[in-house]
């Protein structure tokens, strides 16, 4: 093989600069030194760099170095590998397929020329060659390869700046729509509490001294008894009627039932305003598990549902663990939604015929807090339903995307946390399942919190 001025070698390849165009590089093939010779001439004495190989078997190890603009391919090459299949074996490697391959030969039959435009090649050149008709015919295949490079760049190049748009397109609409999620729900969640709070309020405020109150009549009522053990018949009848003896035994029972019934409202209130969060817009230290005590007190209607047919239990083993510094009501957005799709599994499972194999199943939920090396904290929330089959796990946390029914999920929700712990605190989130057995979601914080925090 002959190769004049090395021309494919890396520093001879046309440069990134679009001005002005280096000169194009064409590989000649063809076993004839002569044909060879008035190639070569021609082609430098027009401006071009010119490759040599005379055979097929050199040309494709030529290719596997660098790579031409053109290739002018002879048909016939007795001793080894002829044009045709020469140039199948470089339309069949994706490195070089795009390369145009013009044919060299003195055969001029329609079924060769139609086999080799069916091999690949995109021109044919016969011999003997006539100057003015190969220069012409290797420019015009020359600016076809550049247009369609330049094409398929700009192509590339729209088609990435189209889904970065679309990316950030389909962020901006997550965001607005947790932005306004977010601010309904905690102007709502505050709402409720405050009309909640002032009547309970109230009422607790009450009891104390409505208990002394009656405290005072019942011993009123068993001093009059002392000094009158005989009362007028109209009184001992009424006693009667009312059974005295059962309200002097029940009454205190009663205000004492009230009493816990305030305290567990007010209870309710306080962890629905420590939900929200509304007075802490910025980072602040809080305590993790009180965030995942007050949401499971708020899901405490759907943890003690009827619908599993068996007690739901909720496991806790929390470590100790330092206050963080976060955004509390983002991270309680997180343990909602993370706790709701454990909820929504068992309920799905606890309904489906697919449990049949597990048949002393007991739903469960499993929360774990414990801390890392590296200064981070870890949280485990697992349930024992039906799992997240391996073909949808790459997509759960993508926006929009959801299993669910229509009406009964937007898609946004594990989304939404996944912006949260990753982009808002520095943090990663991860989801470990078996398929028709458990899930578990496992959420990794900074201690100290990073990000858009900082």
């Amino acid at each position: 093989m002959i190769n004049r001025q090395n021309p494919l070698s890396s520093t001879n390849l046309p440069s990134s600069d679009p001005s002005p165009l280096p000169p194009a590089t064409i590989l000649v093939v063809d076993d004839n030194s002569n044909n060879i010779q008035m190639l070569v001439d021609l082609l430098e004495g027009a401006g071009y760099r010119v490759a040599i190989a005379k055979s097929g078997e050199a040309a494709l190890n030529l290719l596997k170095q660098s790579h031409p603009d053109l290739i002018l391919l002879d048909v016939m090459m007795p001793g080894g590998m002829d044009g045709f299949e020469t140039c199948q074996m470089i339309k069949a490697n994706d490195a070089t397929k795009q390369i145009p391959i013009i044919f060299t030969t003195v055969v001029s039959e329609t079924l060769d020329k139609v086999r080799g435009l069916e091999s690949g090649a995109v021109d044919y050149i016969t011999k003997p060659f006539q100057q003015a008709e190969v220069l012409a015919r290797i420019k015009v295949h020359l600016e076809l390869y550049r247009l369609h490079q330049t094409l398929e760049q700009r192509v590339a190049e729209r088609t990435a700046t189209l889904n970065n748009a679309l990316e950030a397109l389909k962020q901006a609409q997550v965001q607005l729509i947790h932005t306004e999620k977010m601010s309904s729900l905690g102007l709502l969640i505050a709402g409720i509490a405050h009309e909640i709070n002032n009547p309970i309020n109230f009422i607790y405020n009450n009891v104390a001294p409505a208990h002394n109150y009656t405290s005072n009549l019942l011993k009123l009522v068993d001093l009059y008894r002392q000094a009158l053990p005989d009362p007028p018949e109209a009184i001992a009848q009424h006693m009667q009627a009312m059974d005295l003896e059962f309200v002097r035994k029940d009454l205190p029972n009663v205000l004492h039932s009230m009493y816990l019934g305030t305290e567990r409202i007010q209870s309710l209130v306080l962890s629905l305003r420590s939900f929200s969060r509304l007075d802490q817009d910025g980072r602040t230290a809080a305590d993790i598990h009180e965030g995942l005590d007050n949401t499971l007190l708020i899901l405490r209607h759907r943890i003690q549902a009827s619908s599993y047919e068996s007690n739901l239990q909720v496991v806790k083993d929390y470590g100790d663990l330092p206050l963080i510094h976060c955004y509390p009501s983002q991270l309680n957005q997180v343990f909602m939604n993370v706790l709701s799709n454990s909820l929504d599994a068992l309920e799905e499972f606890a309904a489906s015929e697919s449990r049949s194999p597990r048949a002393n199943w007991t739903p469960t939920v499993w929360i774990k807090t414990a801390i890392q090396t590296g200064d981070r904290i870890q949280i485990t929330i697992a349930d024992n339903g039906s799992g997240v089959p391996e073909t949808i796990k790459p997509k759960i946390f993508d926006a929009f995307f959801t299993t669910k029914p229509i009406g009964k999920g937007t898609g946004l929700g594990l989304s939404i946390c996944h912006q949260i712990i990753v982009e808002k605190h520095g943090g990663q989130l991860h989801c470990r399942s078996t398929d028709g057995e458990r899930t578990e979601f496992v959420i990794e914080l900074p201690r100290d919190g990073w990000g858009d925090c900082l």
